[in-house]
């Protein structure tokens, strides 16, 4: 699966994935085969921050 390069859009399906179908963001990136490290890098360089307690990025 490939998800969407705008970081916007990233965050939104990230997001979604993360309301609908993994209870973290380890079993996400494992199930989907992607460096989390790259992922939050991503998503930290347009502003968005993980919150494991809430399990999003906002």
């Amino acid at each position: 699966m490939e998800l969407p390069q705008d970081p916007f859009m990233l965050m939104s399906a990230v997001n979604m994935y993360l309301r609908d179908r993994y209870q973290s963001l380890d079993e996400l990136c494992s199930d989907l085969n992607i460096d989390r490290k790259e992922l939050e890098e991503k998503l930290m360089k347009a502003g968005f921050e993980y919150s494991e307690e809430n399990n999003k990025f906002w």
